[in-house]
């Protein structure tokens, strides 16, 4: 194996780690140390490759949007009727939880305490998702002006920043509404992502 084969081996490793602790803990919680513990190499190692938590999550985060582009490319290259853009990119959000909790919950956290390239690489992984995104608009809506294009994705986009949290409500904050006498309407995250994609995406 290469020096970069296993680099990237440890890196996706360190990143897997961090993923995991995600899954029990909160963004807080998770510290180098706690990374550490989960793979099969010492702590200080994991300098060599991040110089904080921060950079981890936003490499994780970075993965996550490479993927979601991915799924849009695959939309883009079997485009469906207009009618039907909403369920599809619904569908890709609906398995990017992960890329949806990070951009709701911690997006500032990692940029302001990451090193410049890893911003820049995580900018690039982002903005091909949004090439992408833009693309399918453009493919599926060819009648609206460049303005009317970029307000959709733009609405998207923001849509985006809040949905997570209205599908995964915490107990205390179930108890807290309940006590307050708010209303809440548990719906998943598909559901709510087709809902708002489609008040924002030309039906």
């Amino acid at each position: 194996m290469t020096v970069r084969g296993s680099a990237q081996m440890r890196t996706e490793e360190i990143l897997n780690a961090c993923e995991r602790l995600y899954a029990r803990m909160s963004f807080k919680e998770v510290t180098i140390k706690e990374i550490g513990a989960e793979t099969s190499f010492s702590r200080p190692s994991i300098y060599n490759y991040f110089q904080t938590k921060e950079e981890i999550f936003l490499a994780l985060f970075e993965r996550e949007y490479l993927l979601w582009g991915d799924d849009l490319e695959a939309v883009l290259s079997s485009l469906p009727e207009p009618s039907l853009i909403p369920a599809r990119i619904a569908e890709t959000l609906d398995k990017r939880e992960l890329m949806l909790k990070l951009l709701a919950m911690n997006l500032y956290d990692m940029e302001d305490n990451s090193r410049i390239e890893r911003l820049v690489s995580f900018k690039q992984a982002y903005g091909r998702s949004v090439s992408i995104f833009d693309a399918i608009i453009k493919a599926a809506f060819p009648a609206l002006t460049e303005d009317e294009r970029r307000r959709m994705l733009l609405s998207s986009l923001e849509f985006m920043h809040g949905v997570y949290p209205y599908a995964h409500a915490t107990a205390k904050q179930l108890e807290a509404m309940t006590k307050a006498g708010v209303r809440y309407d548990a719906k998943s995250l598909h559901e709510l992502a087709l809902d708002g994609l489609q008040r924002i995406i030309k039906q």
